[in-house]
């Protein structure tokens, strides 16, 4: 079977390479999403491991339309009522790129009508429509010729681990966190210092990575719905999985932020999620902590953003005094720095080894890497990090 998994713009070749370390076949990376094939137990392992996707689709059919009846008349030719029960609930969700056609909410409802017809037809009834917690979601991709239907293995995002969350402003996805996670090099056997950690996203998902905790181990999703769901194959993953998740952690796992509503509530997610054992968090200033002691290791911080003038001023003032606190206390550290101000190594007065252009939703990131050579503030030494 074929199945298309989304993720965040800039993760499409880190996706790839999970997707197949996970047993995915045909791996093809595209803008948004990785096509890949595999048998059910594929797409279960996919959406139950994967740090990255946001959603894994089942490739159902694709074909030529120039409007909204050809869509309708494809959709209607689908044997819908062997993939779901008709007392399950429904929505269709619709993404064009380039689609001639004049309303993406027309063509939406026409798929909509389609599904309904077939059950209709085939049993006598129809589905009922859920557009905010459904049982079942089917998508539509529309390109400017081409049109395909999806049926969503995920139920919510993947994203969504399934931890209760207590949140402070603008948090990171946990996709996302975990990609970045990926692309600063860390290993759970180095210390890893968050130190503006906000709502504790990082931390959460470095406890999982170095526990070796599957992301989907205590959540739902979408394939349980469906007929086809091999429920003895699931539980023989899913055990797998949780027999897979070590003990302890190599190495230590520390969060700071200046905000005491931030500390409480990444204290609070970390203890509903089960790993307050894991990982320390406490009230600390960037500019004053130090790191712990032992081998040095990565700092990943996503500071603020500076969407405000205020905010920019502020920023602009901040983080030269960022950049001599690395140089004082972080020597040996990789230091990282997921933002949208691309002011950033300019301002912190440190030459980036390493510029990846990412984004975080529609906003346009760069995480920035700077390698804290030691002895970098002592008198006639090169005050920048190292380049390569």
């Amino acid at each position: 079977m074929k199945f298309f998994a989304i993720c965040p713009r800039g993760l499409e070749s880190l996706l790839a390479d999970e997707l197949t370390a996970l047993g995915g076949e045909d791996v093809a990376p595209t803008h948004g999403g990785v096509f890949f094939s595999g048998e059910w137990a594929t797409c279960y392992r996919a959406n139950l491991e994967s740090r990255i996707a946001t959603r894994i689709l089942w490739h159902i059919v694709k074909g030529p339309y120039t409007s909204e009846e050809d869509v309708y008349r494809l959709a209607v030719r689908q044997l819908w009522p062997n993939h779901f029960a008709v007392s399950s609930t429904i929505r269709v969700v619709t993404t064009a790129i380039k689609s001639p056609l004049k309303s993406l909410d027309f063509v939406t409802l026409r798929v909509k009508d389609a599904v309904c017809d077939r059950f209709r037809e085939d049993l006598g009834e129809r589905p009922n429509v859920d557009t905010r917690h459904p049982d079942v979601s089917i998508h539509l991709f529309l390109s400017e010729r081409e049109c395909t239907l999806y049926l969503d293995t995920s139920g919510q995002p993947l994203w969504q681990r399934g931890f209760r969350r207590a949140s402070v402003e603008a948090p990171l996805k946990e996709n996302l966190a975990a990609a970045i996670l990926k692309l600063s090099g860390w290993q759970p056997e180095q210390p890893l210092v968050d130190p503006m950690c906000g709502s504790g996203t990082f931390l959460l998902e470095a406890v999982q990575i170095a526990l070796d905790r599957a992301p989907g181990l205590d959540r739902h999703f979408g394939f349980e719905r469906l007929k086809s769901f091999q429920a003895i194959e699931w539980a023989t993953l899913r055990s797998a999985a949780e027999a897979r998740v070590k003990k302890s952690l190599p190495a230590t796992i520390s969060g700071y932020d200046l905000d005491e509503r931030a500390v409480r509530a990444t204290r609070r997610n970390l203890q509903e999620a089960g790993f307050a054992a894991f990982a320390t968090v406490d009230h600390g200033d960037v500019l004053e902590i130090e790191p712990p002691a032992g081998a040095p290791g990565v700092l990943l911080a996503n500071p603020p953003y500076g969407e405000r003038i205020g905010e920019q001023e502020e920023l602009a003032a901040f983080y030269p005094q960022l950049g001599s606190a690395l140089k004082r206390h972080w020597a040996g550290w990789h230091c990282l720095f997921f933002t949208a101000d691309l002011r950033l190594p300019k301002l912190i007065r440190l030459q980036p080894s390493r510029k990846t252009p990412l984004y975080n939703g529609p906003l346009e990131c760069r995480l920035f890497r700077f390698e804290m050579v030691a002895g970098s503030n002592r008198k006639g030494a090169t005050p920048a990090a190292a380049s390569d």
